[in-house]
């Protein structure tokens, strides 16, 4: 069986390094792995996403719309964006933090909060301003480490692994806070 992880984000919120270590982790513990990214808007702070498709034998990165099982959503706008593309039993793990586009900053447009409550009434979501749970571990850059171990919940991927494979991809100094940050997403329930 295979597992399609959908990820949406933002430039500059470290896609290609979460999607670097989805797949490094699912590697090591003997998985097929395909994936790919979209990063062109990057730069300006434009949206970003990849694919992760992990299982016994996988031919394709690409994800089927409607045929996603996880979405880790980076940011609530992009959680909605790419909700659609989630299976009916799909779940959206959401970093809470909002990254306001250009055009609502400038309000040429609105922040879609009533959508993105209702996407979350409607499709199971776990919901955690992992930003903020960042900065109490003592640095912001640790919140996709613990979206992360939120995700491990749902992957048959040994914590060991997911543990070895972030202590190959953090700075030296910076492992024990990164352990941390995973332990909280791994031990992470809902409260909503």
């Amino acid at each position: 069986m295979t597992t399609n992880i959908l990820l949406g984000g933002v430039g500059g919120q470290g896609l290609i390094l979460m999607t670097k270590t989805i797949c490094q982790a699912a590697l090591k513990d003997g998985f097929d792995v395909k994936s790919n990214d979209v990063v062109g808007l990057s730069q300006r702070g434009g949206m970003v996403w990849g694919n992760v498709r992990i299982g016994e034998e996988v031919f394709s990165p690409n994800i089927v719309p409607g045929e996603g099982d996880i979405l880790l959503a980076m940011e609530p706008l992009e959680a909605l964006r790419w909700s659609s593309a989630l299976k009916g039993n799909g779940v959206v793990i959401l970093n809470a933090k909002r990254f306001y586009p250009t055009l609502v900053q400038q309000e040429k447009y609105e922040y879609p909060e009533e959508e993105i409550e209702d996407m979350k009434s409607k499709i199971k979501t776990i919901e955690i301003n992992a930003f903020e749970e960042a900065v109490k571990l003592g640095k912001k850059q640790v919140s996709n480490v613990i979206l992360l171990g939120i995700l491990a919940q749902y992957l048959d991927i040994k914590v060991d692994t997911w543990k070895d494979t972030i202590r190959n991809n953090v700075p030296e100094k910076s492992i024990d806070m990164n352990m941390d940050a995973f332990d909280l997403g791994y031990g992470y329930k809902n409260k909503t």
